[in-house]
């Protein structure tokens, strides 16, 4: 009998002994990069600091605030500055961190909330097509961060041709959102901090008001304050914006540019 149950205590530790050889050998087989966990990368943004203020920086276009185009020609917008220097590069070490022009200061040319144009002079030419059309224009850095005073933008409502039509239904005194940045792609160092910019009209922001839901890569973000803002954490390769202006309870507010959708690329190196 005690023969018996040796012989079962015998074979049972010989099959954990077999069942672990086996563990190990089935670890051995596996390939090694099977075993890294990947670091899922978080998103954040931060306010953008150390921009010189321009605070006395005018722009002004000496045009009614409805503006009316005869035809579908090239229009002449000449713009006046003050206190604001086009094509200087701005005095700043935001100038080495981000995406930087250049060409140097330059005017953000937005119509209908698409991606803006960039001038780096007062007299913009353009063509601008038959119908209602929103236009906002202001003033920017070198590194493409708007200056953000009551007289630096100028906004009109434009009608083009004869007898136009509004399809968007433009209100030019309602609470207003206008995409800035970021646009484009963006290429090594340039993709570590990315600058979040946009404009705000007719309305402010804060905590029990007004606000703007940044959703970046489908992580929401909720902006309170009208300053700019940085990107980090972005993986590479495409890249969803989505900023809407929404009031105290979480609606969009009524408006055609209210809720823009965006995307951008960023990448390693220019292959």
């Amino acid at each position: 009998m005690k023969n018996l149950k040796f012989t079962f205590l015998f074979l049972f530790l010989c099959s954990i002994i077999a069942c672990k050889n086996k563990e190990k050998e089935s670890e051995k087989s596996i390939p090694e990069i099977q075993k890294v966990v990947p670091v899922n990368t978080k998103i954040s943004i931060e306010p953008l600091t150390d921009s010189p203020e321009y605070a006395d920086a005018k722009l002004a276009l000496n045009t009614p605030k409805i503006m009316t185009i005869d035809g579908t020609s090239e229009f002449d917008f000449d713009f006046k500055l003050e206190n604001y220097v086009l094509g200087n590069q701005t005095n700043s070490s935001n100038a080495e961190k981000l995406a930087n022009s250049g060409k140097g200061q330059h005017i953000h040319f937005i119509l209908d909330n698409k991606p803006y144009s960039a001038h780096y002079e007062s007299n913009i030419k353009k063509q601008i097509p038959k119908g209602v059309h929103h236009l906002v224009a202001f003033i920017s850095r070198s590194y493409h961060e708007s200056v953000k005073n009551d007289s630096s933008v100028v906004y009109k409502k434009l009608m083009v041709g004869k007898n136009p039509v509004d399809t968007l239904g433009i209100d030019i005194d309602a609470p207003t959102l206008i995409y800035s940045r970021p646009k484009g792609t963006y290429v090594g160092k340039d993709t570590k901090q990315i600058l979040l910019d946009f404009f705000i009209l007719n309305t402010k922001l804060s905590e029990t008001g007004n606000k703007v839901i940044a959703s970046i890569n489908g992580e929401e973000f909720v902006i309170t304050k009208w300053e700019p803002y940085l990107i980090k954490g972005l993986p590479m390769g495409e890249v969803t914006i989505q900023l809407k202006l929404v009031d105290a309870k979480g609606n969009i507010i009524s408006g055609p540019f209210n809720e823009v959708n965006r995307k951008i690329v960023l990448k390693e190196n220019n292959k």
